[in-house]
Order: structure tokens, then sequence, then C-alpha cells
């Protein structure tokens, strides 16, 4: 080492240790060792390789040309040299050295360890042989040292933040909203799910109390988290809490929720955090009213027919009474009917449970969907007495190919529809085309559909309240029609006219037509 080094040796350890205790950016930490090893070796250049996952890899290098660490990278990522040992990579790296400057340059390595666990080498280039006294390498090496240890601790911090970041992206991925609390039960902080649920943002809601948040409209189903605490969990009985009500939110309508508390404790046993998950389960609660709605509409729809097919044959078998055979005629017509009423209804229900279970299955074939509506309109029109139904299409419709049951099904519905909810008048059906399609409309003279139940008209079950009042039915005939329509790539919608009455379309693809 040059004599005039020798009064600076202090400042190189001290400003390494200022490396340890100020930086943790690796990459900052791995430049500043490595300008500091090149003023202190008198080098010309210098790199720093560290072992990772057992291969060798060049994470700094200063003064050296690019030529030589394209050709050095792929020699260290080889696997015959990712096995080596240390005095053989300061081997290897001094012959390359050597052979590369042409006898101009040495190398000069200094190990990184840490904890008796060699982590990489500071290599620098210089025009000298080595030549340290005892004092010397007793410097180098605790500089070395100094330096493995501010490699060791960046290298960790660096995990720490991949960690972080990996952690924050799984919170903030979850469907459930998530909330961080402190054992003082202020917020930590909340992802991007319990923002959407609740309506506030991240920044909004930290330090607030837990209670300021989660508030319930009534009394919850289960133990709040102050009712529990207060009987020592979760120090007395860490299993998680799970508590289920409608929760208040800054900004109306309230949210039904489950919410589930897990605590987190330190390895002395106290209470470090408490992870909270919050579930929106208005999907839920909506499929419990549905499930009720379909009990009480089923059990409805079922029970009026078996009453009148089971009176009706009561009485047809009385021994006290003969019956002359009108009366019989009419009894029988009227237990025919209802007992299709029924068929009709079990289909209905067998259909929407195939669709639950994966879809419709079709059976394409070419048919004039205009003789079709022609045809059914026909036979409802032997049904009602207070409305007149036409057809009106031009002459030459085209043929479609579709599934001429499942098509029939959907006027069946649609028809049916429009006689239950239009006390009289004209049930019109047309038909016009486009380029790409056909499109069907059913219209009535009825008093239309109410704008408060146009969105949910398709869905399953689902019934106004007037229709529940004034007509039989289990809110599956849109909701079937629907399914057909989208089974065949079309469309099913509500066209909104001026006046009174409705009008519901459906459009049936042209490109599907074998040619």
């Amino acid at each position: 080492m040059l004599p005039d080094f020798r009064i600076r040796q202090r400042d190189y350890l001290l400003e390494i240790t200022r490396a340890i205790t100020q930086e943790l950016d690796l990459q900052k930490v791995l430049k500043r060792i490595l300008k500091i090893s090149i003023e202190m070796l008198a080098g010309q250049a210098g790199l720093i390789a560290l072992k990772e996952d057992h291969k060798w890899q060049v994470v700094a290098a200063q003064g050296i040309p690019s030529a030589f660490l394209r050709y050095l990278e792929p020699l260290l990522a080889d696997e015959n040299s990712t096995n080596l040992d240390l005095d053989e990579l300061n081997r290897m790296l001094k012959e390359l050295t050597y052979t590369s400057s042409q006898g101009l340059l040495n190398g000069t390595a200094l190990p990184l360890v840490t904890h008796t666990q060699v982590i990489g080498v500071i290599f620098i280039f210089r025009s000298y042989d080595d030549s340290f006294s005892f004092n010397d390498n007793q410097v180098l090496q605790t500089f070395a040292d100094h330096a493995a240890i501010a490699v060791f601790n960046a290298r960790l911090y660096s995990q720490v933040i991949i960690e972080k970041q990996r952690l924050d992206a799984l919170i903030d991925s979850a469907a459930d909203g998530i909330l961080i609390l402190n054992a003082d039960h202020s917020i930590e902080r909340v992802n991007d799910a319990f923002e959407r649920i609740y309506g506030k943002t991240d920044d909004m809601l930290r330090g607030i109390q837990h209670d300021e948040v989660i508030r319930w409209v009534k009394k919850p189903d289960g133990m709040t988290l102050e009712l529990a605490e207060a009987s020592g969990w979760p120090l007395s009985n860490s299993v998680n809490l799970y508590v289920e009500g409608d929760l208040k939110r800054p900004e109306p309508p309230n949210v039904p929720v489950g919410i589930t508390y897990a605590p987190l404790l330190t390895p002395t046993g106290a209470l470090r955090n408490i992870i909270v998950t919050v579930r929106d389960i208005t999907h839920f609660r909506n499929a419990d009213q549905m499930k009720a709605t379909f009990i009480s509409i089923v059990s409805h729809e079922l029970k009026t027919p078996v009453a009148l097919i089971k009176g009706y044959a009561s009485t047809l078998r009385r021994d006290d009474a003969k019956w002359d055979k009108n009366i019989i005629q009419d009894s029988l017509t009227v237990i025919e009917e209802e007992a299709d009423h029924l068929t009709r209804m079990i289909e209905d229900l067998l259909d929407a449970s195939r669709l639950q279970a994966g879809g419709m299955a079709l059976n394409r074939t070419d048919f004039s969907i205009k003789s079709l509506a022609i045809r059914t309109g026909e036979r409802f029109q032997t049904q009602t007495n207070n409305h007149k139904i036409i057809a009106n299409f031009p002459e030459k419709f085209p043929v479609i190919l579709a599934d001429e049951n499942r098509i029939t099904q959907v006027f069946n519905n649609l028809i049916s529809n429009a006689i239950k909810y239009s006390p009289g008048g004209i049930i019109k059906l047309s038909g016009k085309t486009t380029p790409d399609s056909v499109i069907i409309s059913v219209s009535d003279e009825g008093p239309g559909i109410d704008p408060s139940d146009m969105p949910h008209i398709f869905d399953r079950f689902y019934r106004s309240d007037k229709a529940v009042r004034k007509t039989k039915g289990a809110g599956l005939g849109l909701y079937l029609a629907r399914a057909i329509i989208d089974a065949h790539d079309g469309q099913i919608w509500i066209d909104q006219k001026d006046g009174k009455g409705a009008c519901i379309s459906f459009s049936l693809p042209l490109e599907t037509r074998v040619k």
C-alpha cells in the first residue's frame, strides 16, 4: 500500500462505518463500498460480485470496460463457475485481468464474509503487485468485514421491502375488505376492497378508532369485538371472532357484512394487531331472500292447481250425487288445464335448474320463425276473448337456424304475459330484419311495465308487487326466455313505447344459418 494512504486508513474505516449505519439501499451501499475500496487500494477500477442462490453475479462495477463485463458475466453464471470457492474465483479473476490487460494490471480481492459465510468479493484492478504489511492486512480485513456487514444489512432491508410490497399487493388484491388494527383498536391501514365497501380512503381512515368505523344499524348476530375483549378475548381464547349484520356507511345505503377478527400475538403472548376481514354478504342475503321467495311463490302456485284438481276429482267421486255429462266434461276440462299448468311449472323449474347446473342444450334446425309466430298466436287466440292477437311480418321473412321448441317456449312466455298483464286490446307479433339478425317483438295495450321493475324483470323468480297480487306465476318465464335467447347468441330487451302498453323484443343472429 502506498505510504500516503496510511494516514487515510482511519477515514476509510469511518466512511464504511457510516455506510453501515446510514444507508440501507443495496445498490447505493455497493457503489459506496466499491468507490472507497478503489481509493483505499489505489486501484484503477473494481467490481463487486455477490453469491446469490449459489451463483456468482457482478452487482457493481466502476472503471471497467463494458466489453470485459459482457465477457465476464456468462463465465460467472456458468455452472462450473458457480461452484467455485473464494480462492478459485480470485485466481480466475486474476488470470482474466492479467490476460486481458496484457500483463499491465493485477487484481486484489477482499472477501466479504458474515457469520463464517462467504457472501461476495470486492475485486480491485491495480497496476502493481500486492504488497501489504501486517498492519495493512488488518486494516483491509477490518474494512472487508465492515463492508460485508453493510451488504448483509442492505440485503436484509431489500428483502423486507420486497416482502412488504408482496404483502401490500396481496392485501390490496383481496376481494374482501381488510383492516389492520393496532392493539388500541386504531386503524393502521385498510385495503382497496374496504375503501369500496365503506366509501372512504385509507388516508381518511388511518388512526381512527375501530368503533368509529364499524357501526351497526341494529344489534348484529354474534359477539362484537368490544364484548369479546370484555370477556378476555383474545388472551383467554385466541380463536377468531365472527359477527354479521348491517354496517352503517357515511353515505347510504347501509351494507350487510360478515366480519372476522383474527388476533396477531407477540412471542410473549401480548396483542400486537387485529386483522379484520369484512365481506359484503349482499349477494348471499339476496340469495336467501330469493330462496324464501321461491318457496313462497312455488308453494302458492302449486297449491292452487292441486286444490282445484283435488276438489273437482273429489266432487266427481261423490256417491250421493249424479252429474250430467256437461258438468263432468267441464270438471275434467278444469282438471286437465290445471294438470297442464302444473306440468308447465315443473318444466320451467327443471329448465331453471339445468341452467344453474351448466347451460342449455340446443337442437338447431331450419324453420320459419314467421310461421311459428302465426301458429302460436292462433293457438293463444283460442284462450282469450278479450284480446285480438295479430301477426305483422314482411312477406319474405328469412328462415333461421335455431331450436324451434325453445323459440316456441319464448313465444309462449311473451304472449301469455301479454294476455295476463293487459285487460284487453290488441297483442301484436311483429318482425323485421337487419343485415345480421331477425328482430321479433311482442307488444300489448296494457298498463305497461313500471320503470322500477325494468332492471329486474328478466331475473329469476322476480315478480312485481302488482303481478303477485293479480296474476299467477313463479317468475321464471322471462328468465327462461332470456336464457334461451342468450343460448342462441341473441339479445332480448324491453322496448319503451309512447303511451300505454308493453313491448318486449328479441333478436336472433342470421350468421349461423346453414348456407
